[in-house]
C-alpha cells in the first residue's frame, strides 16, 4: 500500500516539474526579451544589480506615492468622522484609551504585566482591583441566552 502511494506521489512530483520545464521552455523558445534579459543578468553584474533594484526600489516608490495620495490624516476629515460616530464606536474608543492608559501605567511604574497574558489564554479578563486583578469571564446561563434569541 505504501508503495502505491510513493509510485502516485512521485508521479505527481514528475508531471508537476514537467509542466515547469514547458512553461519555462515557453519562456525561453518563444520570448526574445526573456532570452536577453537572463543573458544580461547573467553576463554583467551592474546590469543584475541595476536591474534588481529597479524589481525592489520602483514598486517601493510606487506604494509609498499611492499611500501618500490616499492618506487621510487631515484634521477636518478626523473632526467630521468623530462627528458623525455612533454612540457605540465612541463607547469602545474611550475604553480602549482607558485601557491603553492602564496597560502603559503598569509598564511605566515595572509592574509584572505577565497575568495578562496567563488570563488571556485561560479566557479571562482583568479587572481593575489592585488585589483582584483576574476575573473569570461571565457565560451567559441558558435562561439569559434563550432571551437574548428571541
Amino acid at each position: 500500500m505504501f508503495k502505491k502511494i510513493e509510485e502516485s506521489s512521485l508521479r505527481e512530483r514528475k508531471r508537476v516539474r514537467e509542466i515547469r520545464k514547458s512553461l519555462m521552455s515557453i519562456l525561453w523558445e518563444k520570448s526574445g526579451t526573456w532570452r536577453w534579459l537572463v543573458r544580461q543578468t547573467r553576463d554583467s553584474k551592474p546590469f543584475f544589480i541595476g536591474f534588481a533594484t529597479v524589481c525592489g526600489v520602483v514598486p517601493g516608490i510606487i506604494g509609498f506615492c499611492v499611500m501618500s495620495a490616499t492618506n487621510s490624516r487631515s484634521p477636518e476629515l478626523e473632526a467630521k468622522l468623530r462627528q458623525n460616530a455612533r454612540p457605540d464606536t465612541l463607547m469602545m474608543g474611550q475604553v480602549n484609551k482607558e485601557r491603553l492608559a492602564e496597560y502603559l501605567g503598569e509598564l511605566q511604574r515595572k509592574e509584572n504585566t505577565n497575568d495578562r497574558y496567563v488570563a488571556a489564554l485561560r479566557g479571562e479578563t482583568l479587572t481593575r482591583k489592585p488585589y483582584q486583578r483576574i476575573q473569570p469571564v461571565s457565560k451567559p446561563s441558558d435562561a439569559e441566552a434563550k432571551k437574548e434569541q428571541k
